[in-house]
């Protein structure tokens, strides 16, 4: 479909509560928690965006890098490109209410089976939410990951067992959340987790284990030690702490203290292929994609995320082209331009 047809029924749909601005970069919705801006004076999710563009990337033309493989394996699963969509959660409270959580998630979760990636969905202060965003995935195979918020253990324990019998092929934590002001809005208490309390929820579950919100190497290592299979560097959009610094600036000596040890994934401020390039050089093993797949949905439901994922992966594609990286695992530190 149209790209910019998309946008323009997305503003509509979105009913106020996103611009659907040119650029995704939390100017113009700064403060608007609920809603889709930044907390406070919306510096932490205006720093994500700001950490990648200040990545420049260094432009190579003589090599064999004609026909790049795109492809990786994360997680037990064959995917197209090293991306996810992040889950997001509560079209409700957050996003104008003019379409159902359903309305929202099943579109993502089915755009992105067809393109050959998968999406993450998760919970929230509605219970029913997390209800439906596991109806959709069993409608679906299973295909997608579970991050659910840091309830106390038992309550998480609980919902694991649900993602497990939905069919879900991981788990994941978004520990991030513990200072949320859409939950605590709902009388819904969310906490930080120490160590012992990560590893009796890892201990909880076979399937692969995630703590998404990692901003720092103690906070990475404290994962490794708990046993989680991979993290998300990730300051939760910039939704939780004003005055963070961007999840690129921080992902590198993140990566250079626990590569190899723990899948690394990363999200903030990742709108186009040549980002997510980016992320991936910096250190990261995927990335999540967030904002963007709302517009992408209520824009224009399985064809617009369909369109949208399509145009992440040709510009991934010619990203990797023009700097020489025949496979994923070829895009390191080297095309990272460095004065």
């Amino acid at each position: 479909m149209d790209y910019n047809e998309m946008l323009k029924t997305a503003r509509e749909n979105l009913n106020g509560s996103c611009k659907v601005c040119r650029v995704c970069n939390g100017v113009a919705c700064a403060g608007e928690v609920p809603g889709m801006g930044g907390k406070g004076s919306g510096s932490s999710f205006i720093e994500n965006v700001k950490s990648l563009e200040r990545v420049k990337l260094n432009m190579r033309v003589i090599h064999n890098a004609a026909k790049p493989d795109t492809s990786v394996e994360l997680f037990g699963r064959k995917m197209d490109a090293p991306i996810f969509a992040a889950p997001i959660t509560g079209t409700t409270l957050n996003m104008g209410g003019k379409l159902t959580e359903r309305e929202y998630i099943e579109p993502v979760v089915e755009g992105c089976i067809n393109s050959g990636i998968y999406a993450m969905v998760g919970d929230t202060a509605v219970d029913a939410f997390l209800i439906e965003n596991l109806d959709v995935l069993k409608c679906h195979g299973g295909n997608g990951i579970v991050f659910i918020k840091p309830w106390d253990n038992e309550n998480i324990i609980k919902k694991i067992k649900l993602a497990e019998e939905a069919g879900a092929f991981a788990v994941g934590v978004d520990i991030d959340a513990c200072g949320l002001v859409t939950l605590s809005l709902h009388g819904k208490p969310v906490l930080p987790k120490n160590v012992e309390q990560l590893k009796e929820l890892k201990a909880a579950t076979k399937l692969p284990f995630i703590l998404k919100g990692i901003m720092t190497v103690e906070d990475a290592l404290m994962a490794v030690e708990a046993g989680a299979d991979a993290i998300v560097v990730s300051n939760h959009g910039g939704r939780v702490l004003d005055f963070t610094p961007g999840a690129a600036d921080v992902l590198p000596e993140i990566a250079e203290a626990v590569k190899g040890k723990i899948t690394i994934l990363a999200d903030g401020g990742v709108r186009t292929g040549v980002d997510v390039v980016k992320m991936i050089a910096l250190g990261a093993d995927a990335v999540l994609v967030g904002r963007p797949f709302v517009t992408a949905s209520f824009g224009g439901a399985t064809d617009g995320v369909e369109t949208y994922i399509s145009r992440l992966k040709s510009e991934l594609e010619g990203a990797m082209i023009l700097t020489g990286c025949q496979t994923i695992n070829d895009i390191d530190e080297k095309v990272v331009y460095k004065r």
